[in-house]
């Protein structure tokens, strides 16, 4: 009975193992501690990040100052051109998903703000996709956040492995 339940838990756990990365992706607050303003240098922030299929792009900002729009390619993105946007969102905290891999492009909608360099393209790699070698940061504020270094494995995964290794423990592996 032990060996069977001990099997089963190892399969859960390498499951899980395998399976996380797809289903809870990493949280990168947008532009870290600057969040999604004018000043913040989108560009060398999402330089030193990978984003994968599953993670999540969170802009925080000033309701009402600033707002996010998703631009369908990058001609448009290159010239701020809102007119065809794919979405717009305004909450002051918004969260997109990514939810396939390519290229997404994001800007503010508030007037100038794009022309002013307010803009993050992306590029999404599937899960098992390897990141290409970056350059080395050169500032700190385009270090990764500690929430998207924690946000890797979710509270429910770590709470998960702790239940299976406490099983295991009781179970005197």
């Amino acid at each position: 009975m032990y060996r069977v339940l001990r099997s089963l838990l190892i399969t859960i756990m390498i499951g899980l193992g395998m399976s996380t990365r797809g289903a809870f992706g990493a949280k990168h607050e947008v532009g870290g501690s600057q969040g999604w303003e004018l000043s913040t240098d989108l560009d060398s922030w999402a330089s030193a990040q990978t984003f994968r299929v599953g993670d999540q792009l969170v802009f925080k900002y000033t309701k009402g100052l600033h707002s996010v729009v998703e631009l369908a390619n990058k001609k448009e993105y290159d010239a701020c051109d809102l007119s065809n946007a794919l979405s717009s969102l305004s909450d002051g905290s918004d969260v997109v998903k990514l939810d396939k891999p390519g290229h997404k492009y994001f800007t503010c909608g508030t007037m100038g703000h794009c022309q002013g360099g307010m803009k993050l393209k992306v590029k999404v790699l599937s899960t098992d996709e390897k990141a290409s070698p970056q350059a080395s940061p050169s500032s700190t504020s385009s270090s990764p956040t500690i929430s998207s270094a924690f946000y890797a494995y979710p509270p429910s995964y770590i709470m998960m492995m702790g239940l299976i290794s406490a099983i295991l423990l009781l179970l005197r592996w």
